[in-house]
């Protein structure tokens, strides 16, 4: 039996479903990020640029804090540069499923790698050559509601003093739980998930606030990878 490929207009409207929960972080992030950067300088056509060109949202507040700390511009790019190096990785894990994406396309997708899209398109990874416009729709809605939630934080700044009452920053966190539990489908990834966060809080509470997470995670991957092998043994 045969794997049957989706039409272009369905494989669009694919990538519209998948890229809902997304969505639901992206624009209140990009608001924040928006409300944050028009109060730091940053005039609303380099607020809507900076999420057009960089696209890269723990890079952008950092860039974002250090323009209102006064860093110079060689010091900001060097920090976003090392900030977003991860993505590298991510895309050199997806490459693999990619070999029959023209240079263009893999240009475009690479463009719009974060860690959300990236989350997202993994967990079809084998799917990836079949279903480039699939891939691509995702990347590019999520994107764009990220530039439209920039946009619409740099032009409400002007009536908002402090994006903290709003309780905002706590989109990001419910986005990624939201992943998880849609990515989460088998025994495994459960008991990984438990581990990663059991340990990740331990780590906190004993003072690992900067690595806690890498370590956590880098644990409970090799965990899972562990547990997997050997149940397939």
């Amino acid at each position: 039996m045969t794997n049957v490929i989706p039409s272009s207009g369905r494989q669009i409207v694919n990538g519209l479903q998948r890229s809902f929960p997304i969505i639901l972080s992206y624009i209140p992030v990009g608001f924040t990020y928006g409300v944050l950067a028009h109060k730091a300088g940053i005039s609303d056509i380099n607020v809507i640029l900076m999420s057009m060109l960089v696209f890269a949202g723990s890079g952008q507040f950092i860039a974002v804090g250090m323009m209102a700390g006064g860093a110079g511009a060689l010091a900001v790019i060097l920090t976003t540069f090392v900030v977003n190096l991860r993505h590298l990785l991510m895309a050199a894990s997806l490459s693999p499923w990619m070999a029959k994406w023209s240079r263009p396309l893999l240009v475009l997708f690479s463009a719009d790698i974060t860690d959300e899209t990236f989350a997202m398109n993994s967990a079809r990874a084998v799917e990836l050559n079949d279903c480039k416009v699939e891939a691509l729709s995702l990347n590019i809605t999520a994107h764009s509601s990220w530039v439209l939630g920039g946009a619409l934080g740099a032009v409400a700044s002007g009536l908002i003093s402090d994006v903290r009452p709003l309780g905002l920053d706590f989109a990001l966190a419910g986005m990624f739980i939201g992943l998880i539990v849609l990515q989460v489908d088998s025994k495994v990834k459960v008991i990984t998930a438990i581990c990663a966060g059991f340990l990740g809080t331990v780590l906190y509470a004993c003072g690992l606030q900067e690595f806690y997470i890498i370590i956590a995670t880098v644990v409970a991957a090799t965990f899972g990878l562990g547990v997997e092998l050997w149940i397939k043994r």
